[in-house]
């Protein structure tokens, strides 16, 4: 079964894939994302591959016949890939010389155009899941691209604030947060020139920090070269920098905030930014998201953003120091 069915409650649509059950728990000693794998190539850099196990498919079944005139359904389109970031089992993201991440920037950017070319296409989603906590059953390092036929509900109310401020007061809603949290200073954890790195004032994970192109700019698509490198650097930085907390490859959600496109009323306003989603509060205790955030949507952080900021300060130093060497030496 693949379809979507529609949330009346949330005005939301669910993915219902219920073949993705039969996706397999990899045995230790064989990665299809490998070289010599037989389903990747001999030898790659970076490279996008096409989900085995899609749950959006631009060649979707028509859905089970159980629709109502409540009960809504529409054929599962769209497309899932994979982004493999090296080919190196063992290398995760922080670990990768900087001028490598810029081809995943550039493979991503690649990816994103592809798929909002696509008029059926309404979100394009890019994102990496790390980490066995947050689910990952396949250890290469690699991230996602999902293109979903509707914008999701969170998107979807992001955009109805990017156009309120606008109205509002006729300036960019995240350009006001970034010029806010720059002032402040507090929750500020590295600028690169480009982008900056910071735990939001209103960030709902102890270390959810953010990454917001520094000049007004909608969608990855419309970096510049220097702005691509900016970008490399920044995603590299912040993972390095969540790593380097306690010493240890620390699981994460990153995901990527592009525009809705292909909008019947035109382009939404918007401003391109990286949200992580860190599931640990130390380098033991997981931050749970119990009914209050799952039911209600509600969230609460048990820690203070300005003190987790100072951490996360010294962490990129010390991870930046070490990234710096690493790039010297061609590693």
């Amino acid at each position: 079964m693949a379809e979507l069915r529609y949330h009346p409650l949330t005005r939301d649509w669910v993915m219902i894939a219920s073949h993705r059950q039969d996706r397999p728990q990899m045995p230790k000693d064989f990665c299809p994302f490998c070289p010599g794998s037989g389903k990747v190539p001999a030898s790659y850099d970076v490279m996008a591959y096409d989900n085995d196990f899609p749950a959006l498919s631009p060649t979707p079944p028509p859905p089970d016949d159980v629709a109502t005139a409540l009960f809504r359904t529409e054929p599962a389109y769209g497309k899932c890939e994979v982004i493999l970031y090296s080919p190196d089992h063992d290398r995760t993201l922080p670990e990768l010389p900087l001028p490598h991440v810029r081809k995943l920037v550039d493979l991503w950017t690649a990816r994103y155009e592809a798929l909002v070319a696509d008029p059926k296409v309404r979100y394009a989603f890019l994102f990496e899941n790390r980490g066995e906590v947050v689910g990952v059953t396949m250890p290469h390092p690699h991230g996602q691209v999902y293109a979903y036929p509707f914008v999701p509900k969170k998107l979807a109310l992001e955009t109805e604030s990017f156009d309120l401020h606008r109205a509002e007061t006729g300036r960019c809603l995240l350009c006001d947060l970034d010029a806010e949290e720059a002032r402040d200073g507090r929750r500020m954890v590295h600028d690169n020139g480009t982008f900056r790195i910071y735990l939001p004032f209103f960030c709902e994970y102890p270390y959810g920090i953010w990454i917001s192109a520094k000049r007004h700019v909608r969608s990855i698509a419309e970096l510049t070269e220097a702005e691509r490198d900016g970008l490399a650097d920044a995603v590299r930085t912040a993972a390095g920098t969540l790593d380097a907390l306690f010493g240890l490859r620390f699981p994460y959600m990153m995901c990527m905030h592009n525009p809705p496109v292909n909008a019947p009323g035109g382009d939404p306003d918007w401003h391109f930014h990286i949200e992580f989603f860190p599931p640990m509060r130390s380098d033991a205790k997981q931050k749970f998201n119990a009914s209050s955030e799952t039911g209600a949507w509600a969230h609460c952080n048990p820690t203070a953003p300005e003190e987790k900021a100072e951490e996360l300060r010294a962490a990129c130093m010390r991870y930046r120091a070490s990234g710096a060497a690493r790039d010297v030496q061609g590693q």
